[in-house]
């Protein structure tokens, strides 16, 4: 059987695969009712850790301690990085696994059409268009420790135009440029695709891992507790199953905005018994709303600034972008070029089922959306450089193709190869990391051949040597389809090797305690970072 599974920040949705059908496949809650999503929801309850529509039931216990947005967590972390969850501390990838291991026994209840007892789960997974190396690494190593065979990876964006070419019917011959906007519950993503026919080439993306939907509850939220009178002490007294229930009281009622309405009506008894229920006026709450949506747009202004080709449409999905306010802007920027999707909370999930249809046909060329190496020694020890090893925009190959391959051979000079991975938004015009970096693993290999047998390489002194040692190295770079890059470093003279997954597996990192209340950080400059480091 296989899936599309938008794996995102508060809701997943899956799309199956059905005979040329696209069905988003519908869970059922704790109270019978039928949905069309599956909460990304983790909760401790006396200690337990509960996923998805069980965490879900525990919203009820005053004491439960409710992570609502795991994803928003994962652009800084490792495999390793413990994420706190009320008396109960995880890494990320077990809490990841957790959350998708119950999605599958979700879909295994759940009646998805065609579906035999005991077929494996190939899933495409959607990914944020902004994700790090990392993120996509620890989403498709979760998937795959849940039981799922993952087929690959797609952004978010990137699968919506899959979706919105399908939707359209045959395309024309020459290339249609489209820009997608998708705002969902926890990111905001932007992709330039040209559309050709059922050919997809990604151009450019753009995104804001810390706005979406969320913001805008959250903000509605607190405007709610502002009208009801509470001060910064009461409001900060709030146990965390009682925000968990005042931000769903506001998602859902920040959904059934209309055009036309004019108040919000918060009923606070769902957050705690005997509040009263409060109003909101619209104006003010889009007031407070406008400069999240003004980062959206200059998101956008990025992604199409020159040289970039003119945009014939401006496709529109994600369930954040349903607001009114949101429509408002986007129509008053770009006009009678804004096109909606009809499943604009389904379309990424359909996209993804399509592109895992081996039989649509259709063709979407994803590519590294940052630059990825390994520093290295120079001038005999006396500088360090960056080799890019697979820089920006290289196209990943398709699902079934063979890896992408890197290949980098020399006469090493010490007695321990010492690696340090990193990838980086953006290079200076010298060639050195610049804008965000993000360190990966740190890997050691045994130049000499007396250091073969050890494993504890990390422990011992690295050493340039006197001589050079006439064994020739090998390092060898395998990319897959998913992006999880692997290398292999080989002694071609003795024929001793190693393989590594790179991760940030090795990276010691500090617990991670979900945040109460978030704050989405005011647009500013890619910051300029500075690396130290040396292979």
């Amino acid at each position: 059987m296989r899936l599309g599974i938008d794996f995102g920040t508060t809701h997943i949705v899956v799309a199956a695969v059905d005979r040329g059908n696209y069905p988003v496949v519908t869970f059922e809650t704790p109270a019978g009712d039928p949905c069309e999503w599956f909460p990304s929801l983790v909760a401790s309850n006396g200690g337990a850790l509960r996923f998805g529509w069980q965490a879900w039931s525990a919203i009820e216990n005053p004491g439960a301690t409710l992570v609502r947005s795991l994803k928003r967590y994962l652009p800084d972390a490792g495999p390793q990085t413990r994420v706190q969850v009320g008396e109960t501390s995880a890494s990320m990838l077990d809490l990841l696994t957790g959350l998708a291991s119950a999605l599958r026994d979700g879909l295994l209840a759940a009646r998805m059409p065609g579906y035999k007892p005991g077929e494996p789960l190939e899933c495409m997974l959607g990914v944020p268009a902004n994700a790090n190396g990392n993120q996509r690494f620890l989403t498709a190593e979760a998937f795959r420790r849940a039981g799922f065979e993952v087929l690959g990876l797609l952004n978010e964006p990137s699968a919506a135009s899959v979706e919105y070419g399908h939707s359209a019917g045959p395309g024309a011959k020459t290339p249609e440029y489209l820009a997608v906007y998708d705002l969902g519950g926890g990111t905001f993503d932007a992709s330039l695709v040209a559309v050709c026919d059922q050919r997809h080439e990604v151009l450019a993306n753009e995104g804001i891992p810390a706005l979406g939907g969320d913001d805008f509850d959250e903000l509605l939220g607190v405007m709610a507790l502002e009208a009801a009178g509470f001060n910064a002490s009461q409001r900060d007294a709030l146990t965390q199953a009682e925000l968990f229930r005042l931000f769903e009281e506001a998602r859902a009622k920040k959904e059934a905005l209309a055009p036309a309405s004019r108040r919000i009506q918060i009923d606070l008894d769902a957050v705690r018994e005997g509040w009263p229920a409060v109003t909101v006026p619209v104006a003010e709450f889009y007031e407070r709303s406008q400069p999240l949506i003004e980062e959206t747009l200059h998101a956008v202004d990025d992604l199409l600034a020159p040289p970039q080709p003119a945009v014939s449409s401006l496709y529109v999905t994600g369930g954040g972008s349903e607001m009114p306010l949101v429509a408002r802007a986007l129509r008053e920027k770009f006009g009678k070029k804004v096109r909606r999707s009809h499943y604009a909370r389904s379309a990424t999930a359909i996209g993804l089922a399509i592109r895992a249809d081996a039989q649509a046909g259709y063709q979407l060329r994803e590519q590294f959306t940052r630059n990825f190496g390994v520093w290295r020694e120079a001038d005999e020890g006396r500088s360090v450089v960056f080799d890019p090893l697979f820089t920006k925009g290289t196209p990943l190959p398709g699902v079934g193709e063979l890896p992408i391959t890197v290949v980098r051979r020399y006469y090493p000079a010490h007695n321990i190869g010492d690696f340090r991975y990193l990838e980086c938004s953006h290079t200076t015009p010298e060639g050195r990391p610049g804008g965000e970096v993000m360190l990966w693993d740190e890997i050691f290999f045994p130049f000499d051949r007396a250091l073969q047998d050890r494993f504890d390489l990390a422990e011992l002194e690295v050493v340039r040597l006197p001589w050079a040692p006439a064994e020739e190295v090998e390092e060898r770079y395998e990319c897959d389809s998913s992006g999880t890059v692997v290398v292999t470093i080989s002694n071609l003279a003795t024929g001793f090797q190693r393989s590594f997954r790179l991760g940030r597996w090795s990276v010691s990192e500090s617990t991670v305690v979900p945040a109460r209340k978030r704050k989405t950080p005011a647009r500013r400059p890619a910051s300029r970072k500075a690396a130290k480091g040396g292979a």
